[in-house]
């Protein structure tokens, strides 16, 4: 008798212990495969980050829009990145300090107009750099050691971590008035970058002038402005400001511009390494799009579009930035001896081109 209660003691004990372990293995399942299981399922959070650009909503997708949104869709779910416009956030002129603070985690910018305090900040946009295309500023950044200096020097400022430096498109005067000499251009109000608007004072006594970038288009259709010295034809076209512009002046100011790519440093520094080099090959295949996109645009409008008249100064009245670039770089390379490594990449590479001939240079 004493038996019979032992075993069925044993017996319940048994099926206890397999009921206790089934509902465990049960519950594991369903929560790793996320159905058939009581238990509630882990989630982690989505990662989410905010990123400004330079530019209008129009501009966007093809600045880094599109890559962002092959970005989110590898990323699966695990990290998202929402794309703003230019003053969407926070205006322009504050989108360094937002970075720094985190209330953006991303921007994309020329430094100077973003307002960043680095000492190479002057020689992105349009500065004069030693060369007449995109491609020239990419062997620049990637082939002359200034990706390092630009490290250097971010690396100096906390809160902020720079990622890369990419090239962009050349800087042309599309007007409401046609422009045919040098005496055209005196006294036209141009909407146009820091640097360039410097030099076209100097240079052509043109009267510079700095808004946000939605307001252009009223501008020039209202009068307050004459035109704009802040693209090439392929962001004239893409943005609209060829709607309301008749003339199209093909003497370039500049051949193209430096811009960066910025990140808040605790943002960055929380991401996982793999997610962290998802975002390196997403600014990459950015900078290469844009440099056969910008390529294709600038021949295409110029052959094709319908919506300004080409004019042209002669060469013999021209002076583009580049033509006096020696003038600017001597003046540069005194303010610090990071600035006079920069201007020495410069002149290497300029050499470097000079002796090759064409098509690196704008000779036959």
């Amino acid at each position: 008798m004493k038996n019979r209660r032992l075993e069925k003691f044993f017996i319940f004990i048994v099926i206890t212990a397999m009921v206790v372990m089934a509902s465990l293995i049960f519950t594991g399942c369903g929560q790793g495969s996320g159905s058939g299981g009581s238990g509630k399922e882990a989630k982690k959070d989505v990662i989410k980050w905010r990123l400004q650009t330079y530019c209008g909503p129009s501009m966007n997708d093809d600045v880094i829009g599109n890559m962002v949104k092959e970005f989110n869709e590898i990323a699966k779910g695990e990290m998202v990145i929402e794309i703003f416009a230019a003053d969407q956030l926070v205006p322009h002129g504050e989108l360094f300090n937002a970075v720094q603070s985190g209330t953006v985690d991303m921007a994309v910018s020329d430094d100077e107009s973003m307002g960043s305090p680095a000492d190479v900040a002057i020689f992105s946009a349009y500065f004069p750099a030693a060369g007449r295309i995109g491609l020239d500023i990419d062997v620049l950044w990637n082939r002359y050691g200034l990706n390092e200096i630009w490290k250097e020097a971010y690396d100096e400022i906390d809160g902020v971590t720079w990622l890369s430096q990419g090239s962009w498109d050349p800087c042309l005067v599309a007007s409401t008035k046609p422009v045919r000499s040098v005496e055209d251009l005196k006294g036209m109000r141009l909407f146009t970058s820091l640097f360039n608007g410097k030099f076209l004072e100097a240079e052509y006594g043109i009267v510079p002038v700095v808004m946000p970038v939605e307001d252009v288009q009223m501008a020039l259709q209202t009068g307050m402005l004459d035109g704009v010295t802040w693209s090439g034809a392929t962001e004239l076209y893409t943005t609209g400001i060829a709607d309301v512009c008749d003339y199209l002046l093909t003497n370039p100011i500049s051949g193209a511009w430096s811009g960066g790519f910025f990140v808040n440093t605790k943002s960055w520094e929380a991401l996982p390494d793999h997610l962290q080099r998802l975002i390196r090959m997403m600014i990459q295949a950015s900078n290469y799009y844009r440099l056969h996109w910008y390529w294709w645009g600038e021949a295409k409008y110029r052959a094709e579009g319908s919506k300004m008249e080409l004019t042209s100064i002669p060469e013999d009245q021209w002076t583009g930035v580049e033509v006096q670039a020696a003038k600017y770089w001597d003046e540069f390379s005194k303010k610090s001896p990071r600035s006079e490594r920069i201007i020495k990449a410069f002149k290497e590479y300029a050499e470097t081109r000079q002796k090759a001939g064409a098509p690196y240079t704008g000779g036959k």
